[in-house]
Order: C-alpha cells, then sequence, then structure tokens
C-alpha cells in the first residue's frame, strides 16, 4: 500500500478511554448506528474516517472490523489502544507497533495443529500492512514515545499471571498481549484490507497487572491516540 490510497482511514479501539481524543478531533462527526456500534463518520484534514468502539475481546472486535468494512469500506484500518508488555525491554507508556497479530487463545493441537494455528485461513501470524506499520512507527516516534516493533499477541482473557505471560510471550515470540487486534487483523486479513496495529503499555501482563493497569490506562491510551493523530497527518 502506498500513502497516496489512504483516503479513508478506519480506526478501532476497544474502550472510550482509547477513541475519545480520535472522535474530538473529528470535523463535521455523523454518527451511524450499526449492531449497537456508533461509527462516527467525519473528517480529520484531507482524510476520511470512521471511528469505532468496538467493546472489548474478539467478538465484538470482529463485528465492528467487518461492519465497517461492509459499511464504509476504509482503505486501511487502525486498531489503537492498551496492552500489557510481555518484552523485557518495555517500559509502561511505551507503544508496540505491531509487525503481525496471533492469537493465543486458538489451540486446536489435540488433533495435531500448531497451537495459535487460525483454521480456515491456516496461518498462525498474521502481518499487518508493512507500509501502514512502518509509518506507525515512525508517527510514535515523531510525537517523542519509546517504540518497539513486534508481534502482538489477543486472546479473550486479561493477562495478569507470569506463567500466562511467559507462555504467551515464549509461545509467540509476542512483545504484547491484548484483547482484540488479533481478531481484527483477521477479519481485514480475509477481506484483504490493509491494517495497522498501536499498542500502548498499561501493565507487564504479570502478577502486578491488576493493579497497574487501572493506574496507567488512561495515560497509555493517550500516548496511542497522539502517535494515531500524527499517523493521520502523514499518510
Amino acid at each position: 500500500m502506498q500513502n497516496k490510497e489512504i483516503k479513508t482511514l478506519g480506526i478501532i479501539a476497544a474502550m472510550q478511554i482509547e477513541i475519545d481524543g480520535i472522535k474530538e478531533r473529528i470535523e463535521n462527526p455523523e454518527t451511524v448506528t450499526v449492531s449497537g456500534v456508533d461509527f462516527v463518520c467525519g473528517t480529520i484534514g484531507e482524510k476520511k474516517i470512521i471511528a469505532a468502539k468496538c467493546g472489548i475481546g474478539k467478538v465484538f472486535a470482529a463485528l465492528c472490523a467487518q461492519t465497517m468494512i461492509l459499511r464504509f469500506a476504509p482503505d486501511c484500518i487502525i486498531n489503537t489502544g492498551v496492552a500489557g508488555g510481555l518484552n523485557d525491554n518495555l517500559r509502561i507508556l511505551d507503544v508496540v507497533v505491531a509487525t503481525d497479530v496471533v492469537q493465543h487463545d486458538m489451540d486446536t493441537s489435540h488433533i495435531g495443529d500448531p497451537v495459535g494455528l487460525i483454521s480456515g485461513i491456516n496461518i498462525i501470524n498474521i502481518p499487518c500492512d508493512r507500509f501502514v506499520a512502518a509509518l506507525l512507527a515512525e508517527s510514535v516516534s515523531a510525537v517523542g514515545i519509546r517504540c518497539l516493533r513486534g508481534t502482538v499477541a489477543t486472546g479473550d482473557q486479561f493477562v495478569c499471571t507470569e506463567e500466562k505471560r511467559q507462555y504467551i510471550k515464549n509461545t509467540f515470540n509476542a512483545s504484547a498481549c491484548e484483547m482484540e487486534g488479533g481478531a481484527i487483523g483477521q477479519v481485514c486479513y480475509v477481506n484483504e484490507v490493509p491494517f495497522g496495529i498501536i499498542r500502548a503499555i498499561s501493565d507487564g501482563g504479570d502478577d502486578s497487572a491488576s493493579m497497574d493497569y487501572p493506574t496507567f490506562a488512561a495515560k497509555a491510551a493517550e500516548n496511542s491516540v497522539k502517535a494515531v493523530l500524527r499517523f493521520i497527518e502523514s499518510c
């Protein structure tokens, strides 16, 4: 994908704190509600924007992404928000830009498949669009936030034990874990829509995650939003 192709950009976040900073910048906003999801449509600069809060978890994320594609036909979808950090070099409030996404709770290994294999498309790691990922990473650095690129792991679970953290990190070589990106990536992959995933670190995904998350989630979300707004200016 080239930058001239991004005329309409879809942005999805799970929670209000992850999308409010985007919605506030949308000019001439109009809201279209489908299946309980509010899609806020308008412009930021010269770009047409569709922003939505999908809700937490893989099903809500997939529902939102598929509806956005069918109803609004974005050239690209960005999933923004917060995540637990798995890479030991990450600090809280750093940002991970995904090179690819996996679903750590997909497991049909008892019938001979590799852990994480997504039946039907028969892959484990779903690649993000290279241009989008590169520009997201540049945008993070441009707003003065420390950035790391790597695999983002998704599952319907708030990861908050060192045992689970190590399992996801070691099994998938993942840098961050959250609950929506892999589902959005799968929907975009099967629809051939370029996508990017950006996650600011709110906790370490370990035994202290349940205490760190409520302390740092809002600030982490703000960092992710800053980077996405810079991405919109640049693409």
